[in-house]
């Protein structure tokens, strides 16, 4: 069996090589495909810290992802359409610059999360999962009925944000920003897994009257984790409206919280680079299987139902052979 510190090395390196060999190809749309491999992987890591860590199964995560979204097509429509952001009492100039929009999409979908998860982690089980549903499907709605910013039809955005010293249009430069930010993503989820805060947030996963006799609070714990889930979700929801330069309401649809709780249990709940693996499968299948038939998520679901049945541990706990060690 492969020690799965040697694993996780080989999975990143493997996704970096795939876009420097599309280059030397002059592939670039294979670039493309890294890249929202990559884009995904960082929306599932949010999610995994939440869920793998956290135990908080919440199917509404796409409400982050669209508000990070929104918040670069809003800011970028207004720049590209030079029109300031009208919010009553003052109005804010739009803008194409990426920290700025990462900026403001991580504080706006952290706050979003910190509401959220105030009134949602008050239940648990299933009901916490049908609350996250619903909020997710309010701004689903919303959007919808959005007209400012194409409502059904969604928004879109002429020419890619800026990143400074770098030609964002180029899909390799594009990708490196990405990689970059994931990798910074795993490193943090890596340091919240072994730090006190990440064996108390484990600890209240398990046996929450524990975690208060020694005088911790359970809930803010899982609180704030949720709040850091729900931030880095709307950072890759921001990449991801940037990558196809366009937004819309299908961003925040059940459907695309479905994809980010396939992609963990794929690679392996709690596993550090169990997203990445699950990101990377499903974007390989999505473009393999989609040019053969439009029905190919019935060979994903196979998979999914071979992995729930043999490999408990995802694919990562599969071939480590600690199946068990995260579920």
């Amino acid at each position: 069996m492969i020690r799965e510190s040697y694993l996780n090395w080989l999975i990143l390196l493997g996704l970096l090589a795939v876009p420097i060999w599309a280059l030397t190809a002059d592939e670039p749309f294979t670039i493309t495909l890294a890249t929202r491999a990559a884009i995904l992987a960082l929306a599932a890591v949010g999610l995994n810290i939440a869920l793998g860590i956290g135990g908080l199964v919440s199917f509404g995560h796409a409400m982050f992802f669209g508000i990070g979204g929104y918040v670069m097509g809003i800011l970028a429509y207004h720049a590209q359409s030079f029109t300031p952001l009208d919010l009553g009492a003052f109005s804010i100039a739009g803008t194409k610059s990426m920290p700025i929009i990462w900026l403001v999409a991580l504080i706006l979908s952290g706050l979003a999360a910190w509401i959220v998860g105030l009134l949602s982690l008050r239940t648990g089980g299933v009901y916490f999962i049908m609350i996250t549903l619903a909020f997710a499907q309010m701004f689903f709605y919303f959007s919808i009925s959005w007209s400012t910013y194409g409502g059904e039809d969604g928004l879109s955005i002429y020419v890619r944000n800026g990143f400074p010293g770098l030609n964002t249009l180029d899909p390799i430069q594009f990708f490196g920003i990405c990689f970059v930010l994931l990798c910074l993503v795993l490193f943090l989820n890596a340091r919240l897994q072994g730090s006190p805060f990440g064996l108390a947030l484990n600890a209240a996963r398990q046996v929450p009257a524990r975690v208060e006799t020694v005088g911790l609070d359970p809930m803010r714990i899982k609180l704030l984790a949720f709040v850091i889930s729900g931030a880095i979700t709307g950072l890759a929801g921001a990449l991801f409206a940037d990558l196809n330069r366009f937004v819309s309401p299908t961003m925040f649809s059940w459907q695309m919280s479905g994809e980010f709780i396939v992609l963990i249990i794929i690679g392996g709940v709690g596993r550090l680079m169990g997203p990445v693996v699950g990101a990377s499968l499903f974007v390989l299948l999505e473009h393999w299987l989609g040019g053969l038939t439009e029905f190919w998520h019935i060979y994903l679901g196979t998979i999914l139902l071979l992995i729930v049945l043999f490999a408990r541990g995802g694919l990562i706990g599969f071939l480590t052979g600690k199946e068990g060690a995260h579920v």
